[in-house]
């Protein structure tokens, strides 16, 4: 497997097609358009909201407000990100969420705006990441979040979950 590193442009950015190298998301649910800033203990990503998402239609219908879940999704996603920098082997590994300590929201997003994703890792063991994240538009925090992510062996949590139920009684 490549670095992360190498999936930077000559700005050190990580444009969307190389994200997808990094996190396992895809469209629809991948909400980080670009990387702007990473290393070891910070991340900064952009979201665009755009006018075509699948929640639009249905979430506050003709006055649609993103969700706050999906706000912490991309925060969360950032999150992800980071801490496959710090690993070895990143691709071995699922990060999972597992605790989100608080989240807040302080003003609405809108489709046509643009949120910045910053995450700052605080505390890492070999199972265990604690994130703190803030969704920023237009320099007005939007929302922020403390969660915990779980560091998981790839292999063995899929074969866990993907082994055939025995037949229940």
């Amino acid at each position: 497997m490549q670095s992360i590193d190498t999936l930077k442009n000559e700005n050190g950015e990580i444009e969307r097609e190389n994200i997808k190298k990094i996190i396992p998301y895809e469209d629809p649910f991948l909400y980080i358009d670009k990387v702007m800033k990473l290393d070891k203990k910070n991340i900064i990503a952009i979201k665009d909201v755009k006018e075509d998402e699948y929640w639009v239609k249905g979430h506050f219908a003709s006055f649609p407000i993103m969700p706050g879940a999906l706000i912490v999704e991309g925060l969360g996603q950032a999150a992800t990100l980071l801490i496959r920098y710090n690993l070895e082997d990143h691709q071995n590994f699922d990060i999972l969420a597992y605790k989100i300590r608080s989240a807040k929201f302080f003003r609405p997003t809108f489709p046509g705006q643009q949120l910045t994703f910053q995450a700052k890792l605080l505390f890492k063991t070999k199972k265990i990441a604690f994130v703190n994240g803030k969704a920023i538009r237009k320099e007005k925090e939007v929302a922020k979040v403390k969660m915990v992510l779980a560091i998981v062996d790839k292999k063995m949590f899929r074969e866990r979950y993907t082994k055939p139920k025995t037949e229940e009684k």
